[in-house]
């Protein structure tokens, strides 16, 4: 429960919040339309949700400067939000869940625009919504988001009439003078027999159910999933209507992913970028603006938040296991190896590539130097050879070695192109083993890294490639669906390396031939 000063708080950013609906959504540019027109105008924003969207809730939708509070353009609905809102009209009996990233409107959807297009129709499709959130008072905050609509937007109340009727979101239910209910339900809660008069919930949203702490709890899992399925979704009149659930996969052990595997359920799975890294809502942000926010929350979190792929640290190495020390002399490294994995067979940018240098001194394994980002190939083979020409400066043998079947790729035609700007080639060696399933390799060597064996070159500590290695090392897991490029391409210049000391280790005995009288 919240307490009395947090209770008024929240009211007066509520009251700040509808006199900021009421500011923007005047309708003085419509004082010489006529009776006709606005119909008109009204039917067409009930058929197109993007322009009813645009039109009703600019104050959403209005990108601003942030110290005049100039407009400085409008910001679209991307196509998938225009797809959801048809498929969920369209089905008067829906069980969906809209699995999209962080900040891509799932509750200002699913929650606000979404109801009131419904309510809106010239046949009524919803009569009474139950908006469920991680609390009672989270439910109800969230409940005061579409009552501020209701209540405050000029522009719905200049086409529609005054809509509130009697209650209010602090209360957690209110209704409208339509007869529509509004009703907010915490987490757990009991929802059994909800019904107005002898109205039932027709419209359930369940907002961002999970967190991290319950979905470390897979027995509040079930039971949260349980309480879901049963009490919730029999809240329904015997399962019609429209049940909805919206969040970002946040762990392979939460509710959202539970319901979203259930049998007859709609999954809508939306990722922040697609394959080439072009942001899905391009009408909202830049390519690079995706990158930079990426660059900042790091590997995992961006993964969790914004691409549905939750990654567990510490399933197979841990952060106390990376040591950073001064790197030794380079004369002192028995042999350096720097291996490059190429990730991609082609141009494109959307995989990471990786190229690790690493040292062997004594037992010792030092990672010096790490190329791991989403880039071209061409990119990574300039590196290449930029590391090479800084070798021979300082009079430093490197060993360069890439998985043998990359050499028969395009991929060799970019060493060529480069080499014959530069005058030479890179002298690249193919790596023809066998590989075992990549896990495994990986979690072969990994011994090395808890028992102390690996260090890195704490020169290299605020290096991003380096920081980037580090953060696939971490996430690395059976079955993981992100990068893996950089543990992949440690384990190939570790495992070389390990072959040499073990070649030059390997004395042969030589001696009499035994006879087959005493050979066994």
């Amino acid at each position: 429960m919240v307490t009395m000063s947090e209770l008024r708080r929240l009211q007066d950013e509520w009251r700040e919040h509808c006199r900021r609906i009421q500011a923007l959504t005047t309708t003085s540019a419509l004082k010489t339309e006529s009776a006709v027109e606005k119909e008109r105008r009204k039917q067409h924003l009930l058929r197109h949700y993007a322009a009813f969207c645009e039109y009703y809730f600019p104050h959403y939708l209005t990108l601003r400067d942030k110290v005049t509070g100039e407009a400085i353009r409008t910001i679209h609905n991307a196509p998938f939000h225009n797809q959801a809102a048809q498929s969920v009209r369209k089905s008067e009996n829906l069980k969906a869940v809209f699995m999209w990233p962080r900040s891509h409107a799932k509750s200002t959807h699913m929650d606000i625009f979404l109801p009131l297009w419904l309510m809106l129709q010239p046949k009524r499709l919803i009569n009474f919504m139950v908006l469920v959130g991680k609390s009672e008072d989270a439910a109800d905050r969230l409940l005061g988001d579409i009552q501020a609509e209701l209540q405050y937007n000029k522009r719905l109340i200049s086409d529609y009439g005054e809509q509130m009727a009697q209650g209010s979101w602090e209360d957690g239910e209110f209704s409208t003078r339509s007869g529509v209910h509004f009703l907010a339900c915490g987490r757990g809660q009991s929802p059994r027999g909800l019904r107005k008069r002898e109205a039932r919930p027709d419209y359930i949203v369940i907002d961002d159910l999970d967190d991290d702490e319950l979905c470390r709890n897979p027995r509040r899992v079930r039971e949260l999933t349980d309480w879901v399925k049963e009490a919730l979704f029999g809240a329904l009149d015997v399962g019609r209507g429209r049940f909805i659930m919206v969040g970002n996969l946040i762990s392979k052990t939460s509710v959202l992913a539970n319901i979203a595997g259930t049998k007859g359920v709609h999954l809508s799975k939306v990722t922040a970028v697609d394959s080439e890294g072009n942001p899905t809502w391009k009408e909202k942000w830049t390519k690079e603006e995706a990158q930079a926010y990426r660059d900042f929350v790091g590997y995992r979190a961006w993964e969790k938040e914004m691409m549905h792929n939750p990654i567990v640290e510490g399933t197979v190495f841990r952060q106390e296991w990376i040591r950073w020390g001064k790197r030794p002399a380079w004369k002192e490294f028995s042999e350096l190896v720097l291996y490059i994995d190429p990730s991609w067979k082609s141009k494109r940018t959307a995989d990471t590539k990786a190229a690790k240098l690493w040292g062997k001194r004594g037992t010792e394994l030092w990672h010096l130097k790490a190329f791991v980002r989403k880039a071209s190939v061409a990119e990574l083979v300039r590196w290449c050879y930029d590391v090479y020409e800084w070798s021979q400066e300082q009079g430093v043998a490197i060993r360069f070695w890439m998985e043998a079947s990359f050499m028969q790729d395009i991929l060799l035609d970019e060493f060529t192109t480069e080499g014959e700007q530069r005058g030479y080639q890179l002298p690249i060696t193919g790596d023809t083993r066998k590989k075992p399933d990549k896990f495994q390799r990986v979690e072969a060597v990994s011994p090395l890294w808890e028992r102390g064996f690996v260090h890195y070159d704490e020169k290299e500590k605020e290096d991003p490639d380096m920081q980037a290695g580090i953060e696939q090392l971490l996430a690395f897991e059976k079955g993981m669906t992100g990068n893996d490029d950089a543990p992949d391409a440690d384990e190939g210049a570790i495992y070389l390396l390990q072959k040499s000391s073990r070649l030059q280790a390997f004395q042969p005995r030589l001696g009499k031939r035994p006879t087959g009288k005493n050979r066994w």
